[in-house]
C-alpha cells in the first residue's frame, strides 16, 4: 500500500525527472523566495499538510504557514498559506503541490455541497472505493473534510456481499452464513438487494446492513418499511446530487455516492512566487 510520502516522492520524480531544465539553468544555489498559495475560487480546502510535505521533501528548510485547516470554507482571492525559502524548492514543488491541493479541495468541496442537501436527515452521505488508484487514503480524508463520511476502506475491512458473490454462493442465505462462520463477531455484514424478496431473505440472514441496489422511491420505501429498523439501509446506484433530498426522505440510513470521488472536479488555486 502506497503511503502519502510514496505518492509524494513518485509524483516529483515523474515531474522532475532527472531534473528541471528551466529552474536548474535560471536560478542560482542558495536563492531564497517567497510563495503564495491563493484561492480563485470559493472552495473546501483539503490537503495543507501535504502540499507542505511536498515542499518539504525537496527541502527541509521550507518555511510554509498555512492561514487555514483542512476543512474550512475558503473565499475566493484569500490567501490559503505562504512559505518562504530555497526559490528553487518552491519553484520546483509548485505545480505538484498544486495538484494535491486542487484535486483533494475538489472533493471537499463538491461533498460539502451534497452534504447540504441532505442537511436536517439523520442520513449520512458516504463515498465508495470508486477512487483513484493509490489515492483512496487522501481521497477519502477529502471526502470526511467536506462533511461526508467513509464507507469501508477496502476489501480487508467490511463484509460487502454483492451480486456476485451472491451468484457463485448459491444465494444470500448462504453466503451470510458462509461468511459469519469465518469472521469476528465484531465485524458487521453488508448485504446487497435488488428486489424485495432479496431484502426479505437478507433480512431472514441476519444481514446488519441492506444495501438497496438501484431501486426507484417506491421500492426504497417499500423496502425501508420492511426492514422496520432490524437493520441499517443503505441505498446505492444512480445516485445524482438531483435525488439526494428525495432519497434522504424515504427514511434510509446511508446514501452511498461514487460521485464523491470519481467525478469532482479540481478547484482553482495558483503560486505567486517572487525572489527576495
Amino acid at each position: 500500500m502506497h503511503t502519502i510520502e510514496d505518492l509524494i516522492q513518485l509524483a516529483l520524480r515523474e515531474d522532475i525527472g532527472p531534473g528541471d531544465i528551466t529552474t536548474d539553468n535560471l536560478v542560482e544555489a542558495g536563492v531564497s523566495g517567497f510563495g503564495i498559495l491563493l484561492a480563485k475560487q470559493d472552495l473546501v480546502i483539503a490537503g495543507l499538510a501535504v502540499a507542505e510535505t511536498v515542499f518539504k521533501t525537496l527541502d527541509p528548510k521550507i518555511e510554509f504557514t498555512a492561514s487555514f485547516t483542512d476543512g474550512q470554507k475558503v473565499r475566493s482571492g484569500n490567501t490559503v498559506a505562504t512559505l518562504k525559502g530555497s526559490l528553487k524548492a518552491l519553484l520546483k514543488g509548485e505545480r505538484t503541490a498544486l495538484n494535491f491541493l486542487q484535486r483533494m479541495s475538489g472533493i471537499a468541496t463538491q461533498a460539502n455541497d451534497l452534504v447540504a442537501k441532505v442537511a436536517g436527515t439523520n442520513v449520512k452521505l458516504v463515498d465508495t472505493r470508486k477512487t483513484t488508484p493509490g489515492w483512496r487514503e487522501l481521497e477519502k480524508y477529502s471526502v470526511r473534510m467536506g462533511g461526508a463520511h467513509n464507507h469501508r476502506m477496502g476489501l480487508y475491512d467490511g463484509v460487502l456481499i454483492k451480486d456476485n458473490h451472491i451468484a457463485v454462493c448459491g444465494g444470500i442465505a448462504n453466503a451470510v452464513k458462509k461468511v459469519r462462520r469465518e469472521i469476528s463477531h465484531l465485524v458487521k455484514v453488508e448485504v446487497e438487494a435488488s428486489s424485495m424478496e432479496e431484502v426479505e431473505t437478507a433480512l431472514a440472514a441476519g444481514a446488519d446492513i441492506i444495501m438497496l441496489d438501484n431501486m426507484d422511491l417506491d421500492q426504497i420505501g417499500q423496502a425501508v418499511r420492511l426492514i422496520n429498523k432490524k437493520a441499517l439501509v443503505e441505498v446505492s446506484g444512480n445516485v445524482t446530487g438531483e435525488r439526494l433530498a428525495d432519497l434522504a426522505r424515504t427514511g434510509v440510513d446511508l446514501i452511498s455516492m461514487g460521485a464523491l470521488t470519481h467525478s469532482a472536479v479540481a478547484v482553482d488555486l495558483s503560486m505567486k512566487i517572487e525572489s527576495n
